[in-house]
């Protein structure tokens, strides 16, 4: 006999792993997959639907920007052209020296446009070669004043072919007008030489009032600049603000609007903390900007306050979804657990703790197809206690019932593969099954058995111990029509080893 048979095909025979009770555990597992996902749809949904409302509040919000953006930029035309038509008019007159002998008031009415240069604005000035105030929009006597030193003025002196020019923001030196910026225009001879200019003064707090008349907010602001960076108006005005007149040159948000002509864009501002939404325009060619400035706290306040809501309101239904998972996964655990025990209940001899017949029978055809299948040897163990009945006549059933649970453990020891089975075939006959083993395996493993047995120690009065026969039947694939032909060919083995003296093991017939 080869002693290492056995373990051979223990080694080549592939471990069956528990299938049942990985399949009952799959809905459990189907269902905290499925939670995980309705929950990561729903935060999907809503996150999307939230940056979505988020979108729209930007959108919302520049195109509201760009509406204000447009109508300053149509009234800073407006006043643009009205200056230029009044500086064109003053440099008509004074071209025509026969229109200035008239009367001083009606001298007044031709070079000047009383109905446009009102206070609210500023003045218009004609300036000779000098720099020195020949014509003042504000009385017929000329306030005495040079302004040769003027950036303005030297421009148009040194450039004939200068047109409108728009200069930086500057304190008047007549009247009281605050901050202002000019529009001035080369007044030249009949041979293009220099003979002076025509300048208009716009004050600067007519922008201010402007812009308060339009509500965008508390921390928001509409400004005006110049293509240079100067800040020329703003509204609201804080003491904290920039003042009249600050350059931004230098700064990555005014070159990018400088770049750009017009647009949207948030980025963070220089200036102040937090994100800031900018909407600005190039007003028509002139060198002036037009720039509204939303503070993104102010602007998201409200869809901020939905989100928490939303966002709380959605945590706390998946949380309720997550927690009725695994209340319903407990249970699922626990009716799963309840049919394991009756499974195994079902499936276990009560007395002796092995299978019982039902699964006996069960394994039998199963693994009777996968020999057949895979043309791989089977081999059954047919195991009797010997002279049972006498030895219960002298013990009563409980002594039976025990020794019967000592062999069962001792044959049941005796098993090494998890593949193998030993069941409790009827009353003190037990079965073991032995799939792709060969007759020395199965010799091997039904000697080991006998010997285990024997070696049991005596019950109660009893000199000598309980024993086992054993007989073999072998399915060697193309010899056996069916499992009924196995089994027989066993229990014959079994009744050769009773004939033979018992306590012995006998395989089939050669």
């Amino acid at each position: 006999m080869d002693p290492g048979a056995y373990a051979v095909a223990s080694m080549t025979l592939p471990t069956r792993s528990p299938r049942s009770a990985l399949y009952k555990s799959h809905p459990e597992l189907v269902l905290n997959l499925g939670s995980c996902l309705a929950v990561l749809a729903i935060v999907a949904i809503v996150g999307y639907l939230l940056a979505r409302e988020r979108d729209s509040v930007e959108q919302s919000e520049m195109r509201s920007s760009s509406n204000i953006v447009q109508l300053i930029e149509s009234d800073i035309l407006r006043n643009v052209e009205l200056y230029d038509q009044s500086l064109k008019g003053l440099i008509w007159a004074v071209q025509h020296p026969e229109l200035l002998n008239v009367p001083t008031k009606l001298r007044q009415q031709i070079l000047f446009n009383q109905a446009f240069s009102a206070p609210v604005r500023g003045d218009i000035l004609w300036l000779d070669a000098k720099g020195d105030v020949l014509g003042d929009s504000t009385s017929a006597v000329p306030r005495q004043a040079n302004f040769a030193d003027t950036v303005a003025f030297q421009a148009h002196r040194d450039r004939p072919g200068l047109g409108l020019l728009i200069s930086p923001p500057f304190k008047a030196r007549l009247g009281n007008l605050d901050w202002c910026i000019s529009f001035s225009r080369r007044i030249s001879g009949a041979n293009g030489e220099f003979q002076g200019l025509a300048a208009g003064a716009l004050r600067l707090s007519y922008f201010n009032e402007l812009f308060q008349r339009l509500d965008i907010g508390v921390d928001s602001s509409i400004n005006l600049l110049n293509t240079d960076g100067q800040l020329l108006a703003r509204q609201p005005t804080r003491p904290q603000d920039p003042l009249i007149g600050t350059s931004f040159s230098e700064r990555p948000n005014f070159k990018r609007i400088l770049s750009e002509r017009s647009g949207s864009f948030t980025a963070r501002s220089t200036a102040y903390e937090g994100q800031r939404l900018y909407t600005f325009a190039r007003v028509a060619d002139l060198p002036l900007i037009v720039l509204v400035a939303h503070s993104a706290d102010e602007v998201f306040q409200s869809w901020r306050r939905t989100a928490i809501v939303v966002s709380v309101a959605t945590g706390v239904l998946c949380i309720g979804i997550l927690w009725l998972t695994l209340l319903l996964g407990r249970e699922l655990r626990r009716r799963h657990d309840a049919e394991l025990g009756l499974a195994t209940l079902a499936a276990t001899d009560s007395l002796t703790g092995l299978a019982n017949r039902r699964r006996l029978d069960q394994v039998l055809r199963q693994e009777w197809a996968r020999a057949q299948r895979n043309r791989k040897p089977l081999a059954v163990l047919m195991v009797d206690v010997d002279h049972f009945k006498a030895f219960n006549q002298r013990h009563g059933h409980a002594g039976g019932d025990h020794v019967l649970r000592e062999v069962a453990t001792t044959i049941e020891l005796c098993i090494r593969r998890p593949a193998d089975l030993a069941a409790r075939y009827g009353g003190e006959e037990f079965q073991v099954v032995l799939p792709e083993t060969e007759l020395a395996g199965a010799r091997l493993l039904a000697e080991r058995i006998r010997a285990s047995v024997e070696a049991m120690p005596p019950f109660g009065d009893d000199e000598r111990s309980v024993t086992v026969s054993v007989g073999i039947g072998l399915h060697i694939p193309g010899t056996h029509q069916d499992l009924a032909a196995l089994l027989g060919d066993a229990d014959e083995a079994l009744y050769r080893a009773k004939a033979n003296g018992r306590n012995r093991v006998e395989g089939p017939e050669e």
